[in-house]
């Protein structure tokens, strides 16, 4: 048998383990782990036994590896070279265990493949010499600034968007804060590349293209394991996770396991537009399953091949997962639900949101988003909200949501009930319009919409007979928003108000410049998905981009700021109410009810201090006593992507 101990001096690596930094490490020998190997016959051969000292040492202090065979007695010193397979891994056949032995220091080769600390060429001379860099990197030093300039040329190269996509996530797992600086200083350009719409093809394709994970797997096979999963990640001060079940994934459906990608995204917009720390974030895919046969015949799908779970099965692995998070993180962990399908989204956030600080960015999210564009265009048709109709395409999730909040609003302004505030909105579903006669079949969340009126199948039907100012489409299905429904409402409005908010591109309910020509260049336009520049008429139309990434990183730092325990909808107001309030007059001329994307980071900060501010206000922020400037604040508190110096 060999064991090891300190009686010689070994200068160069063991097995993969980098040479000491200025202060060097002492390896000693204690009471040894043991790593047990077997021979062919199954019966153990030998045991490693190697203990590390966990501080570091005296500078120059050297370490020494010891081998003995333990049935000879002997005793053989090496030096220079380590110890030959000490850990077995080459001795081992195919079918015999290793252990995966990793002792690192951030220095040498292993910092250049950390991307928490990673600054590739930018490291400096002195640090190249401190962290033994020199030699493993090309002499030049350059800036951040130019590794920016340089990515973005070479992101630039690719003309296939999913392509940009990839080198935009190999770039985020090489080196950490170029790539956020690259997205802060480039995010009108990159939004749509590491978001919606690419963020849908990848998550299409999520097995095909998948190289290393980002998150955490929970599957069906957990259940029992949950928090012991949780504990398995590195970071342990988790402030945000996003989660997903991929039932719904955009306006794509099923995408199962393959979902992850839409956590990926969610939680690189919250730190680069909302300053939450990367390693404060967590995205997290709850794989119960798929009903895609596309995905279950697909050899590179990497989910569970089952139909997807339901009913008290899912449940119950939910209800794990939920307690486990609390048990793990706290009770100010926001935990954000996203993509879930519209019957469990719903369920999940009328369970939780009285004992959890929970958040559904397509119910709630979307809805503050919405509600701050018509605030915004209320300016260029005139009018209060009261005074406006509202036609939705969609009832689920993000329709009623939306329709919901407006009506909060409309209650608030006029003092109105909520009741009858709700009647200046209907919505349409896969079976015409949603009127009382249907209250008996309809879903819970769909109730409260069933007004008055006569039966009305077809949309277009519906918006002959309802007349709205305002038309907006959560359907999920592209080219609803038919020429002959643009036209409608064009002929009953001057300024018609039309938000096609379906994601991606494809499943939106119309362009940009169909909405812009069918309206003759009247209408006042936004969409989920960006669109580019429509001229018509000698005029060009720049539209506006209905995106959630104007709300959830502020309204989530807002929350994190303040300490909030809960999630109330005043919180979701005074945050439609902050993004409103960013829209210049400039913008106005514009024709935009949304602000640019470029000062993002500024408008994330007043959003999260108008959250903050309600969040005082309403008794549920922990953190005391309140800041007295909150915008200052928020700032003060924003993760910076700038390159740290190092001893």
């Amino acid at each position: 048998m060999m064991s090891l101990n300190t009686s010689s001096v070994v200068k160069s690596s063991i097995s993969g383990v980098s040479r000491t930094q200025s202060q060097s490490v002492r390896l000693s020998v204690r009471r040894p782990m043991v790593v047990a190997m077997v021979n062919s016959n199954g019966r153990p051969e030998r045991s490693v036994g190697v203990s590390v000292d966990g501080a570091v040492k005296d500078v120059n202090a050297p370490v020494a590896v010891e081998v003995a065979d333990s049935e000879s007695k002997e005793t053989t010193a090496v030096v220079g070279g380590g110890v030959e397979d000490v850990y077995g891994e080459d001795s081992a056949t195919e079918d015999h265990f290793i252990t995966p032995w990793s002792v690192s220091v951030a220095s040498g080769y292993s910092l250049l493949r950390d991307p928490h600390h990673n600054k590739g060429l930018a490291f400096t001379e002195k640090e190249r010499d401190a962290h033994y860099l020199r030699g493993l990197l090309p002499p030049v030093v350059v800036n951040h600034d130019l590794q920016v300039k340089k990515m973005m040329h070479n992101i630039r190269q690719y003309e296939v968007p999913l392509q940009r996509y990839q080198a935009m996530m190999d770039l985020q797992e090489r080196n950490e804060r170029l790539f956020y600086k690259l997205l802060i200083e480039n995010i009108e350009e990159l939004l749509p590349i590491v978001y919606t719409p690419t963020v849908g093809e990848a998550c299409q394709k999520y097995g095909t293209i998948f190289k290393n994970p980002q998150g955490l797997y929970i599957s069906l096979k957990d259940k029992g394991k949950v928090l012991e999963i949780l504990k398995n990640w590195p970071q342990k001060k988790i402030q945000v996770i996003v989660v997903t079940d991929g039932e719904r994934i955009l306006g794509l459906g099923d995408l199962g396991c393959q979902g992850m990608g839409i956590p990926v995204g969610k939680l690189s917009l919250y730190t680069a537009l909302g300053g939450i720390r990367p390693s404060a974030c967590l995205p997290i895919t709850i794989d119960v399953g798929t009903n895609n046969e596309k995905m279950l015949n697909d050899e590179f799908y990497i989910g569970l091949r089952q139909r997807r779970a339901s009913g008290k099965e899912y449940a119950e692995l939910m209800n794990e997962f939920m307690s486990a998070v609390k048990q793990n993180y706290g009770e100010k962990v926001l935990i954000q639900f996203e993509d879930f399908a519209n019957h469990n989204a719903f369920d999940l956030l009328e369970k939780y949101r009285t004992t959890h600080l929970v958040f559904n960015d397509d119910i709630q999210g979307t809805a503050s988003v919405v509600l701050a564009g018509l605030i915004s265009a209320l300016k260029l048709v005139g009018g209060s909200l009261a005074d406006h109709k509202f036609l939705f395409l969609g009832a689920g999730e993000a329709g009623t949501g939306i329709a919901e909040l407006i009506a909060l609003e409309i209650s608030k302004q006029t003092n109105a009930p909520l009741e009858e505030a709700r009647k200046k909105i209907w919505l349409v579903d896969s079976k015409g319009l949603i009127i009382r006669s249907r209250l008996d079949s309809l879903q819970h969340f769909k109730k409260p919409w069933a007004h008055d009126h006569e039966p009305v199948n077809k949309f277009l039907d519906a918006v002959k007979a309802i007349k709205p100012t305002v038309l907006i489409g959560s359907s999920g299905a592209g080219q609803t928003f038919t020429k002959e429904v643009v036209e409608a409402m064009s002929s009953f409005n001057e300024k018609p108000i039309i938000l096609a908010l379906s994601n991606p591109t494809s499943q939106s309910e119309c362009t940009a410049e169909q909405a812009y020509t069918w309206s003759e260049g009247r209408t006042i336009f936004a969409s989920g998905s960006p669109f580019a520049p429509v001229e018509y008429n000698g005029k060009v139309y720049v539209s506006g981009q209905s995106n959630n990434a104007y709300i959830f990183p502020g309204f989530g730092l807002g929350l994190i700021i303040s300490g909030a325990i809960r999630v109330h909808d005043e919180m979701l107001l005074a945050a439609s109410e902050a993004l409103a309030e960013q829209v210049t007059q400039e913008h106005f001329d514009n024709g935009l009810i949304y602000p640019p994307f470029t000062n993002i980071r500024k408008i994330s900060a007043h959003i999260a201090a108008k959250v903050a501010a309600k969040a005082y206000e309403l008794g549920l922020a922990s953190r005391l006593p309140q800041p007295e400037n909150l915008v200052a604040y928020a700032e003060s508190c924003m993760y910076s992507p700038k390159y740290r110096n190092y001893r």
